[in-house]
């Protein structure tokens, strides 16, 4: 089965240090790596609802190069340092993204992420 890299224009640097590309498609799923709420310049707000935006801003760009959208999302995991602290924020800012119906959704909580400061990664997967 053939699979097709998705990597955005400005994220072709992230690609080429980390080596890994920000989606992959592949018999008709788009899979989204995992997204911190990380800005392009490396940077995280110290405002959780401000990364949690970004993260799916960081999505959003997977699925746009695809020509997808966040209704096209099937599966969802969230990764969460502090998870029950910032889970009804959280929640008020996915559903600016995600709609009815609604894609299976997983959160964990865990210790810490691989940018450090990054309190949220969004990964999910896509249906063409």
């Amino acid at each position: 089965m053939k699979k097709k890299v998705v990597v955005p224009e400005n994220f072709k640097g992230t690609y080429e240090k980390w080596h890994y590309a920000l989606a992959v498609e592949s018999g008709g799923f788009l899979f989204v790596s995992g997204c911190t709420g990380t800005r392009r310049d490396g940077t995280n707000s110290d405002d959780p609802k401000e990364q949690f935006e970004q993260a799916f801003l960081n999505v959003k760009a997977a699925l746009d190069e695809a020509e997808l959208t966040f209704d096209d999302v099937v599966d969802m995991i969230t990764y969460h340092v502090g998870l029950q602290g910032h889970l009804n924020d959280f929640k008020e800012i996915k559903d600016r993204f995600i709609k009815e119906p609604y894609p299976a959704w997983t959160a964990v909580g865990v210790t810490e992420l691989a940018v450090p400061g990054a309190i949220i990664e969004v990964k999910v997967t896509a249906k063409r």
